[in-house]
């Protein structure tokens, strides 16, 4: 404590300490120890608030320097990752990118690979081939009128374009079968065409070039899809009582089907389903067949033949007066409750109509 006007201590005290510190750092250079000391510094006194000798005994801290050192490494190893990551998915994209068909290979309507547009040859060949595939005698001046615009420009002589003027030739029909590409310029337009009962099928060359498109060369008659015998259908075990049910349940679904009878059609669907109709397009005749799969759940598909009467032309097709009847297969799924059957969807059939053997 002070009192009067006495000098207080403290530069004395501070004094003290400077000299302990400068023993302390002279020791550990001595001693080859840097940082630390090796005996008790003696001290006139400990006030509060400074550290003591054996304080200069704790190793020292790693600095900011050294810490923003590792941040360092650690922020080059996430930029090299990223780097490597970037590399690879690009190069993935390259990869994928690449791909494009083999040459020949049939495409559908759209962009092809290299440019060729696809959807345009399409269009183009099927109304080429409607001009070309028709012709008669009394028609010949206006078919070569009508072929001009799809040659190239400049064509001379052949105006029929291969055709010599005799005979005739009527297509009813025609269908665009596929495009052929051959390359960025090049394609044959395949189109199929129901022609004196017949279906042909025609190649098309055509070339494209700067927007403008036209037939190239001469068509060629390819063969037509040959006609397939279906495989036997596998032997399938039959639900002879639920075909019993079916037969009798469904005449009144289709009743209602036919005219589209939302309220009477909603007594016949499943939980949670919504059928329309056919707007009264056809009347039901009958139920020719049911085939119902044996099965031990609720839910079946079924095969039903119904029988039905065409409201538009009631008797088209028909002799003796009669009307017209147009058989149709379904496949439907119905499921039981309590002995009635719902139905939780109808769409056309891929099998033959009748049970299966």
């Amino acid at each position: 404590m002070v009192r009067g006007n006495r000098v207080p201590p403290e530069p004395l005290a501070m004094t003290e300490r400077a000299v302990s510190t400068e023993q302390q750092m002279t020791v550990g250079r001595g001693t080859g120890t840097a940082g630390t000391t090796t005996g008790t510094v003696v001290r006139s006194g400990a006030e509060p608030g400074y550290a003591t000798g054996q304080d200069f005994e704790q190793p020292k801290r790693a600095t900011g320097r050294g810490g923003g050192g590792r941040w360092l490494v650690w922020m080059l190893r996430v930029l090299v990752w990223v780097v490597v990551l970037l590399i690879g998915y690009r190069g993935v994209l390259a990869i994928v990118g690449s791909y494009t068909e083999p040459a020949g290979a049939s495409s559908s309507p759209g962009q092809a690979a290299g440019g060729f547009p696809v959807q345009l040859a399409g269009a183009f060949g099927l109304e080429f081939a409607q001009v070309y595939l028709n012709f008669s005698p009394a028609t010949a001046a206006q078919r070569a009128d009508e072929l001009a615009p799809f040659l190239p420009a400049g064509t001379t002589g052949d105006a029929q374009f291969g055709w010599n003027g005799s005979g005739s030739l009527t297509v009813s029909s025609e269908q665009l079968a596929g495009v052929d590409v051959k390359n960025a310029h090049s394609a044959v337009v395949d189109v199929l065409a129901l022609a004196s009962n017949q279906i042909i099928e025609i190649g098309v060359p055509v070339y494209y070039a700067d927007g403008g498109i036209v037939v190239s060369g001469q068509p060629a008659f390819l063969s037509p899809p040959p006609g397939l015998v279906l495989p036997a259908p596998g032997k399938a075990t039959e639900d002879t009582q639920a075909q019993r049910q079916l037969m009798v349940q469904l005449p009144a679904f289709f009743r209602a089907y036919s005219g589209s009878d939302v309220a009477k059609i909603s007594q016949f669907a499943a939980p949670g389903v919504k059928l329309s109709g056919l707007n009264g397009e056809v009347e039901f005749g009958s139920i020719l067949s049911v085939t119902v799969p044996a099965s031990s759940g609720s839910a079946r598909q079924i095969t039903v033949t119904v029988a039905w009467l065409p409201a538009s032309s009631p008797a088209a097709g028909v002799t003796g007066g009669g009307r017209a009847q147009i058989d149709m297969t379904y496949a439907m799924t119905v499921v039981v409750r309590a002995g009635h059957w719902y139905v939780s969807s109808i769409g056309a059939s891929t099998a033959l109509p009748g049970p299966s053997s």
